[in-house]
């Protein structure tokens, strides 16, 4: 569990209100992308990972990688809630020489791990991790969050392979499966399902959850892995939180300014916790 006394409801609605906040400061977008992961992110930093706000680099911590690095404004919006960073700073978001870029970066950023942006790359760095962990007889975990939409890049599926020939139980990998990607829907892109058979089929262990029930990920977040990998698919809504953004694909490109902006604060800030 976390060291800090945080609500997971709580944590979730501060990410979606300084995520928003966030990107209609700094012009930017995959807003929708950040709003699917907000729960996933809030039950990882409030119930599931060892960390130190003020030792980042703490040699026990669970390390956690967003692979999904377009989402960025999400793990920026925790870390600042979380302790690691000044609230204020996020304001810089997307602007002129701020360490705060769209596509989440590890430079000048206490609690990030790991720059990324080109998907497929999380999970096979992931890997790594894991496996120097367990030659090093560590204890921490590695917890790589990623798209669904990355799945049809190769480099995943060779990490997946490898992973369970090395009995990698120290490796959690959570799908956020909210069956949208860049213009289309994943199933028209290049279709996953069925999914849990092929993770099922590469020597994972997998679990299914709503990935806005924190329940639900608290307690498949915290099973006893034993010899496997596991791999969590949290089937979500892209927006989820913002009426006009849910399961609209086009706000994983657009920026929430003007009208769409005040909507959007308004509906997060009439969220009941």
């Amino acid at each position: 569990m976390s060291y800090l006394n945080l609500r997971s409801k709580e944590l979730s609605k501060n990410i979606r209100l300084n995520a928003v906040r966030m990107v209609n400061r700094g012009g930017s977008s995959h807003i929708g992308s950040v709003l699917s992961i907000a729960d996933i992110l809030a039950v990882l930093y409030a119930n599931i990972l060892k960390y130190q706000p003020k030792n980042p680099k703490w040699s026990e911590r669970d390390r956690f990688i967003l692979s999904k690095g377009h989402a960025g404004a999400g793990v920026y919006a925790v870390l600042a809630e979380c302790g690691f960073l000044n609230k204020a700073k996020l304001m810089d978001h997307c602007q002129d020489g701020s360490v705060f870029s769209g596509h989440v970066s590890h430079k000048g950023i206490p609690g990030v791990e790991l720059s990324t942006g080109a998907l497929g790359h999380g999970l096979p760095i992931g890997a790594g991790m894991a496996l120097a962990a367990k030659l090093d007889r560590k204890k921490h975990h590695i917890y790589v969050l990623m798209s669904d939409g990355e799945l049809d890049e190769g480099s995943n599926w060779e990490a997946f392979l490898f992973s369970a020939h090395h009995e990698l139980s120290n490796l959690i990998a959570v799908i956020d499966r909210n069956r949208l990607q860049s213009i289309k829907g994943t199933e028209t892109t290049m279709a996953l399902e069925p999914l849990q058979d092929k993770f099922l089929s590469f020597g994972w262990n997998v679990e299914e959850v709503d990935g806005h029930n924190h329940q639900e990920l608290k307690e498949c977040l915290n099973l006893d892995r034993r010899k496997k990998p596991t791999v969590v698919i949290a089937n979500t809504i892209k927006g989820k939180g913002v009426s006009f953004m849910e399961n609209e694909v086009t706000w994983h490109y657009k920026t929430p300014a003007n009208e769409f902006f005040q909507q959007a604060i308004h509906e997060l800030e009439s969220i009941e916790i």
